[in-house]
């Protein structure tokens, strides 16, 4: 179980990289690219899978804590993939979308590692 809950977590870390990387490498042209909602989708799942984990295991879970960064996780999969539509529509994505993504999610990797 060590073994699948580190690589959940590796998962999990991978997910918010590939948000943040791809927000920061477009941040002079702010656009959400597709790749940011699967990364989204990616968080969501291992973010579920890994409370399971916890509450079936001896980890203490902090509900409040998790219930809190679901809301965000969700905002970002729902913001993301409403940019990644029109992106493939060739549409012009808002810059607030845009960076809302990006920014909610280091927002939600601040709460994951200071609270």
């Amino acid at each position: 179980m060590d073994f699948l809950h580190s690589f959940l977590v590796f998962l999990h870390i991978l997910g918010a990289g590939l948000i943040v990387g791809i927000w920061v490498a477009r941040i002079k042209n702010p656009t959400v690219m597709p790749g940011q909602f699967h990364a989204a989708l990616l968080q969501l799942v291992t973010g579920i899978l890994l409370v399971g984990m916890n509450e079936m295991g001896d980890g203490d879970v902090n509900h409040l804590k998790v219930g809190i960064k679901l809301a965000i996780a969700l905002a970002i999969a729902v913001m993301a993939f409403i940019g990644q539509r029109k992106y493939k529509k060739d549409q012009p994505v808002p810059g607030a979308l845009a960076n809302g993504v990006g920014i909610l999610t280091v927002v939600n990797v601040a709460l994951a590692t200071m609270w």
